[in-house]
């Protein structure tokens, strides 16, 4: 554990010694993909919990049948 801590010791001073542009480009670089993965995994657990408490047919029920009632209107108006 302590040569892991040392390695990251190592990068957050090679890091902190950049210049604010090129320092800028490789927190970007590493934080963007960090970020888009807990995006994905939250997305992910939040679609499988409430698929789970049965929220998603619901919502799904809703949008639904709003959109039949829109279609026998046009019907019915044509």
């Amino acid at each position: 554990m302590h040569a892991i801590a040392g390695w990251w010791d190592g990068v957050e001073l090679w890091v902190a010694g950049l210049p604010f542009v090129p320092q800028f480009a490789v927190v970007l670089a590493a934080m963007v993909p960090v970020c888009l993965a807990i995006a994905f995994l939250l997305d992910r657990t939040l679609r499988v919990a409430l698929r789970a408490l049965g929220r998603d047919r619901m919502v799904a029920a809703e949008v639904a049948a709003p959109a039949a009632q829109s279609r026998r209107v046009r019907k019915e108006a044509a």
